[in-house]
């Protein structure tokens, strides 16, 4: 049975929606005055396609791979995210809805979004970066199983994605760093500032948001904090590919807390508000426990990871 907290939010968060309408064309105005367009084709070696068995040719074979596993591992993970697009629009459509200056920025976040895939699939298919085959099986799996954020209210949205749209960035640029491949770097770094620019989007938003309703806006940052889970979780072998990605520093707890939850929560001056009544309270204080606890969390994978990398060159 509902709470009368959970009353309240709810009705605070729909009143809340309606009052960032302005904010949204705002910031919707700042995005496409900066946001500067590219093409995925410019970012694919093109002559160094050859063709598969299926016409002619040979099929892909692991030697015709110029990347180290790693690296083709987090290219696969960040493909496989993209790929889920279509859920993810339907989930933010239909939190913002499609009309307005919500809708025009569902429409263009998809847009924008919709080049990662199409740039990063070309790229590792023409360099034979990754067998296409298992890739195709994995992203059948994964499109088909799709994306739930389960009952997520719009702020809730908003504040996750300000966090999962900066992880993406750093994932992005650190994979690129990995791959030794200068052309495979210059394409992930185009997309992160995509991803970059989303985040600024929705940070802004969630700014906004917490100097109209402190409390609610601020229940909601706890939760989305405490459960953060990036968006690929669901997708096969995520686990294991996790680890093998954290292990390479690509991205792991240390980079969680320090390049992407604690800067955001900064940016919103989190802990040094004074405008929150006891619901904004107690949940700020929850989040800074566990913003603690992650932090210690964080320096023992940290240190065991360096035991890991110390005994492997004796």
């Amino acid at each position: 049975m509902p709470t009368l907290e959970a009353d309240t939010r709810d009705g605070a968060e729909a009143r809340l929606l309606h009052d960032l309408e302005p904010v949204v064309a705002e910031n919707l105005d700042r995005h496409l005055r900066i946001a500067k367009p590219w093409h995925p084709h410019d970012y694919v070696p093109w002559s160094q396609g050859r063709d598969f068995a299926f016409l002619g040719g040979t099929d892909w074979r692991p030697e015709d791979s110029p990347l180290d596993p790693v690296a083709r591992t987090a290219m696969t993970v960040n493909l496989l995210t993209e790929d889920n697009l279509p859920s993810y629009h339907r989930e933010i459509a239909t939190r913002f809805g499609r009309d307005g200056a919500w809708g025009e920025w569902v429409g263009r976040w998809t847009a924008e979004e919709g080049r990662h895939g199409i740039a990063l699939r070309d790229y590792l298919v023409v360099t034979r970066g990754v067998d296409p085959v298992e890739l195709e099986n994995l992203r059948m799996v994964h499109m088909q199983a799709g994306y739930d954020s389960g009952d997520k209210s719009a702020l809730q949205t908003v504040a996750y994605v300000s966090f999962q749209e900066l992880a993406t960035r750093v994932s992005h640029r650190n994979t690129g760093a990995a791959t030794g491949c200068p052309l495979a770097e210059q394409l992930l770094a185009r997309i992160a500032t995509d991803e970059n620019l989303h985040m600024v989007f929705y940070r802004n938003l969630v700014a906004a948001a917490l100097d109209r309703d402190p409390d609610v806006t601020m229940c909601a940052i706890r939760e989305e904090v405490v459960g953060f889970q990036m968006p690929g979780q669901g997708m096969p072998g995520f686990v294991r590919n996790s680890v093998t990605i954290a292990k390479a520093g690509i991205y792991d707890l240390r980079l969680h807390h320090d390049e992407v939850i604690a800067p955001v929560l900064r940016f919103w001056k989190i802990f040094e508000r004074d405008d929150f009544g006891p619901m904004g309270e107690q949940a700020r204080e929850e989040l800074a426990v566990f913003m603690s606890a992650l932090d210690v969390q964080a320096s023992r994978f940290v240190e065991r990871r360096e035991r890991q990398r110390a005994a492997a060159k004796d």
